[in-house]
């Protein structure tokens, strides 16, 4: 064998161990990372600086590889912004795959619809994995706002329902300052002085904003109601609100019983005048504009008719014969 053609063959024998290498370095090696690794691409990073990020992170050997690799299969300028999960022991190949998959969005959209409780909140909150159930309930709980200089009992009434684009890593207080900031948005103009003129505090119309959210059905029906509750508050008269109750009991019910109008809880106004401890849930702005502007009315009842619509009655004969007619 001539010279050339022994150089010309131990050169292929090299590149052909080289090529063998890169591809066990690419499809073979899973040494790496040696446990699981969380990676936050932030936005503007190329596939340079994120082939040294997974390399610093000891996701893979070589930054430079990776970058190769990731050129050869068209994924280098298509690498999203995003949150990456890498198990241990993946190969080069499948952390391409990794990335190729778009991770989790640097934001995720929330929509809390209204009559939402606190604890709903949370609940859908943690199953979006944004932010823990327990967390935002905690939050929610030992969390108070000053306004129209009075403070409030916690967040629950003050967690404005509406979409939300909440960034990833926000906490519990970084998710329940959102809502509450744009709960301050869509107080009425004037609002403390709306309050003082009714004779409540701010707190106060809130919590009969919650009422209002969470009896009536159509927005026809909502000042109308907020006349009722502040009739019976100005007489002394116990609101009778079923969704106080439903709010007091462990577990949420579509129909009362007897038996549940008798729970002994502070929020039950059917054993208690005046208004619940908190508000019963958090209002949308068309229940809180009615609460700090109710309609002037003689009724003190109403009862479910049906539709969407309620039967109100001015006096306790009216009421009866209105239950019989519409609940019988």
């Amino acid at each position: 064998m001539s010279r050339f053609l022994r150089v010309l063959v131990g050169l292929v024998i090299v590149l052909a161990a080289a090529f063998a290498v890169l591809a066990w370095l690419v499809t073979g090696d899973a040494a790496l990372p040696s446990a699981p690794v969380n990676i936050d691409v932030p936005p503007g990073d190329g596939i340079g600086r994120i082939a040294q990020r997974l390399s610093d992170a000891r996701v893979v050997r070589s930054a430079a590889l990776l970058k190769y690799y990731a050129t050869m299969r068209g994924i280098a300028t298509k690498v999203d912004a995003a949150e990456y999960d890498f198990p241990a022991h993946v190969t080069m190949s499948r952390v391409i795959d990794i990335l190729a998959s778009g991770g989790r969005p640097p934001v995720t959209w929330v929509t809390i619809p209204e009559g939402f409780t606190a604890q709903q909140i949370a609940h859908r909150l943690d199953s979006l994995q944004i932010v823990s159930a327990n967390a935002f309930e905690d939050v929610a709980q030992h969390t108070s706002l000053l306004l129209g200089g009075a403070l409030t009992q916690g967040l629950e009434g003050y967690l404005y329902p509406d979409t939300y684009q909440i960034r990833r890593g926000s906490s519990a207080q970084d998710v329940a300052m959102l809502m509450t900031d744009q709960f301050k948005r869509k107080l009425p103009r004037d609002y403390a002085r709306k309050a003082r003129h009714l004779g409540y505090d701010v707190p106060q119309i809130i919590t009969i904003a919650s009422l209002i959210e969470r009896e009536a059905k159509v927005d026809s029906e909502r000042r109308l109601m907020a006349g009722v509750y502040y009739n019976r508050l100005k007489r002394g008269m116990p609101l009778e609100v079923d969704a106080t109750i439903e709010y007091a009991l462990p577990e949420h019910k579509t129909v009362l019983h007897e038996g549940d109008l008798a729970i002994d809880s502070p929020y039950n106004t059917y054993l208690h005048t005046g208004l619940p401890p908190t508000p019963i849930a958090n209002p949308g702005a068309r229940s809180i504009e009615a609460a700090f502007d109710p309609q002037h009315t003689p009724y003190l009842y109403y009862v479910y008719a049906g539709h969407g619509h309620h039967h109100f009655s001015t006096t306790l004969e009216e009421q009866r014969a209105a239950v019989k007619r519409y609940l019988k």
